[in-house]
């Protein structure tokens, strides 16, 4: 009774120390299941990052590999652009340098152009001028003639101008007689009412130029022919304004033109009249033009 009191006693309290241990062993296994879940979890998680993690260190090792590649193919690139740019740059120096002395040498010639460009307009407008001045001269002196052989002018005298000449036509009627060289008193008196407008116009060229008609002449003394004829013509009126000493004898020019300048036909008598004539050219001087003209080239 007694062992089996005590196995009651012992088998109680034997019961009642495993459902506690058990109790909190079940709770404990409950909780390290729970933990160990988690452990699961956060090892399959981990696992997960990990591969990741490695994924793109693998990504970034390639990406790191490529850009390395890239970096020095872009520094090879970039030593080869360097020596180009270089040689360039050298020979654009070069170059520059060239062109700038080509500029300035064109630079020079320019300023030297335009100079000599100046200096030629400048003298263009001398000529102009000088060649206006002419003209006026010409037209005062044409007019001054005129005034001076107004009481001629009808009787076988004409003064016109033209190609920028003064042109006096005096008809043989006026100055000779048929044949003859020597000038009649009323021809005389027209040149040297002509030779004291010209003794005022130092500056004007005075060609004396004798004219006959194509009738052949008949040689009588010294004569042989028309030619003869007009260049003594012509001659004689040289000699009548030289009677002026204000006349400059280096402005005369005598010439005899015979028949061969005829102004009308030969084949009436009106004509031959016409073309028996002293022709008197006045020209404005040349040589300040001439000068001028000479320093242009």
């Amino acid at each position: 009774m007694r062992y089996l009191i005590l196995f009651i006693i012992y088998f109680f309290f034997s019961s009642c120390v495993t459902t506690k241990v058990f109790n909190d062993l079940e709770g404990r296994y409950s909780e390290m299941k729970i933990e160990r879940n988690n452990f699961k979890y956060s090892k399959d998680s981990i696992q997960d990052s990990f591969v990741n993690l490695n994924e793109k260190w693998n990504q970034t090792k390639s990406y790191l590999a490529r850009s390395r590649d890239s970096i020095y193919k872009g520094l090879k690139q970039i030593k080869i652009l360097q020596k180009e740019f270089d040689l360039l740059k050298d020979n654009s120096d070069l170059k520059i340098a060239e062109n700038i002395a080509k500029n300035n040498s064109l630079l020079k010639e320019i300023a030297i152009k335009e100079s000599k460009l100046q200096t030629r307009s400048e003298r263009v407008n001398m000529l102009e001028k000088m060649i206006e001045d002419q003209k006026k001269s010409l037209n005062q002196l044409k007019e001054s003639l005129s005034n001076a052989l107004l009481n001629y002018e009808g009787r076988g005298l004409t003064v016109e101008k033209r190609n920028g000449k003064i042109y006096i036509s005096m008809e043989n009627k006026l100055l000779f007689k048929s044949g003859k060289w020597d000038i009649e008193s009323k021809g005389k008196s027209a040149i040297l009412q002509l030779s004291k407008v010209l003794e005022l116009n130092p500056n004007i060229s005075i060609l004396i130029e004798g004219h006959t008609d194509n009738i052949p002449y008949t040689s009588r003394g010294d004569l042989k022919s028309n030619w003869d004829l007009s260049t003594k013509r012509a001659t004689a009126v040289v000699q009548i304004l030289l009677e002026n000493d204000q006349i400059l004898p280096q402005n005369l020019t005598a010439a005899g033109r015979g028949e061969f300048l005829p102004i009308a036909p030969n084949s009436s008598v009106e004509g031959r009249a016409s073309n028996r004539r002293i022709e008197v050219i006045l020209s404005p001087s040349l040589e300040e033009i001439t000068r001028l003209l000479e320093k242009n080239n």
